[in-house]
């Protein structure tokens, strides 16, 4: 009986051992890998232009009667999500069918 208690105890000291030494040597070499970087109160990028117009001028062939025109178009885009559409130019287009 003697024998068996000793046998067991021995094992348990291994079973506890065993699994700790594995265990530092493991996060010993993750913790050193790994760096946590905090940085507070960074400026947030692109929010610098979020309140202007944005203006986009584009082209497009538009029908009037028999004629064709390929006007020119200023598009702005408002902060309040309207649009704002303006025709700049208006020239008749000679030739050919659409």
């Amino acid at each position: 009986m003697k024998k068996f208690l000793v046998f067991s105890a021995m094992l348990g000291a291994m079973a506890f051992a065993t699994p700790s030494i594995e265990a530092k040597t493991g996060t010993t070499s993750a913790a050193a890998d790994t760096q946590i970087r905090v940085s507070v109160n960074q400026p947030r990028r692109g929010r610098w232009n979020n309140r202007r117009t944005r203006t986009v001028t584009s082209t497009r062939i538009t029908r009037v009667g028999r004629y064709r025109f390929r006007e020119t178009i200023r598009t702005r885009y408002l902060a309040n999500g309207r649009t704002r559409t303006q025709v700049i130019r208006r020239v008749r287009m000679v030739g050919g069918r659409m």
